[in-house]
């Protein structure tokens, strides 16, 4: 059973793989302002930690998680100082997650609902037991999922975002899978087993080019086509002057695994 003193956000590493559980079942792991402060402190350690290559988000108990916590929110009804802090503080994690210079894989089993469907989209890859559901259902009780509807319209078309946010209906794996909010959707027996065999195999590269990798995704993403190619062509010529691409490029004509220096 957990104890009040047990932490928000658990952390677990080995052999490269860092993973976060929230840990607040009895909640449904709600994104509450101090669960928010706790995750923020997290990532913010596993940024800056140079054991790190792939960080798991996981959670703990029945639900991935609820989104925001209503009963928090109900609380703080005639403090509107509060609730922007909220949404500010949420929309910092979502973009802490993005910027974080780790791949991130989301772990979800169970249900992940408005900012909860939120965090799994802001996620680089995500992987969910075939039972898993996600929905957008603020519509449903008068609070538009404004700020989740960021990161679901980055991942999956205009119209397929639009019919989560305006029907505010549940959605299986598998439809989450066909649309592109997940990468995979799995039985729950090998969840752990497709979650940590991905994560290891991206553990095995370079450090060092995940994280120029990373950035230049989202980078690039939001420019026009001719600014891309020469933003990226900039990016490689860099990334060619770096000791893992010559320890890459030797070791594959020379038959051998790359030793990488991260650097």
């Amino acid at each position: 059973m957990m104890s009040d003193e047990e932490p928000l956000v658990r952390k677990y590493s080995d052999n490269g793989i860092t993973t976060l559980t929230l840990n607040q079942p009895k909640r449904r792991n709600s994104l509450s302002m101090a669960m928010l402060e706790a995750l923020s402190e997290e990532l913010n350690a596993v940024a800056g930690d140079p054991e790190t290559r792939v960080v798991v988000l996981a959670s703990h108990g029945s639900v991935f998680c609820a989104g925001h916590d209503l009963k928090e929110i109900q609380e703080q009804f005639d403090n509107p100082d509060f609730q922007l802090a909220l949404f500010h503080q949420c929309s910092k994690v979502m973009q802490q997650i993005v910027s974080l210079p780790k791949p991130v894989i989301a772990r979800v089993a169970g249900v992940a609902t408005a900012a909860g469907c939120q965090l799994v989209a802001s996620c680089d890859l995500a992987v969910a037991a075939d039972t898993a559901r996600f929905a957008t259902p603020g519509v449903n009780i008068g609070l538009f999922c404004s700020t989740p509807m960021v990161a679901l319209s980055r991942n999956v078309s205009r119209k397929h975002a639009m019919e989560m946010l305006l029907t505010g209906e549940m959605i299986g794996a598998v439809r989450a899978e066909a649309i592109g909010l997940i990468n995979r959707a799995v039985d729950e027996q090998v969840l752990d087993e497709t979650v940590y065999g991905m994560a290891r195999t991206i553990a095995d590269k370079s450090g060092y080019t995940l994280k120029v990798g990373k950035e230049a995704f989202y980078r690039q993403l939001e420019m026009p086509l001719a600014e891309a190619y020469e933003f990226t062509s900039n990016v490689m010529a860099e990334n060619m002057q770096a000791n893992d691409a010559q320890e890459g490029i030797c070791a594959f004509l020379e038959k051998r695994k790359p030793d990488w220096k991260d650097s």
